[in-house]
């Protein structure tokens, strides 16, 4: 199975939040990019199984967006 994962810089609160409609549940956040894809890849298979997502492999695609400002 392969699920979408978007990850959204929030410039307000100052980090990014990884969240997917494929993933029932799943809203985590982080100050670090990399921080933010390694717990998301530890919580999505906890999140299958409470899903009751019987798999045993998933291919995670991750999208990410970040708007910033700049003066010329």
């Amino acid at each position: 199975m392969e699920y979408t994962i978007n990850l959204i810089w929030d410039k307000e609160a100052g980090v990014w939040v990884a969240t997917s409609e494929d993933v029932k549940g799943l809203v985590l956040e982080s100050g670090s990019l990399d921080a933010l894809i390694e717990r998301v890849k530890i919580a999505i298979p906890e999140l299958l199984e409470l899903n009751q997502k019987n798999i045993h492999r998933a291919n995670i695609y991750f999208k990410s967006e970040r708007y910033e400002e700049v003066l010329v």
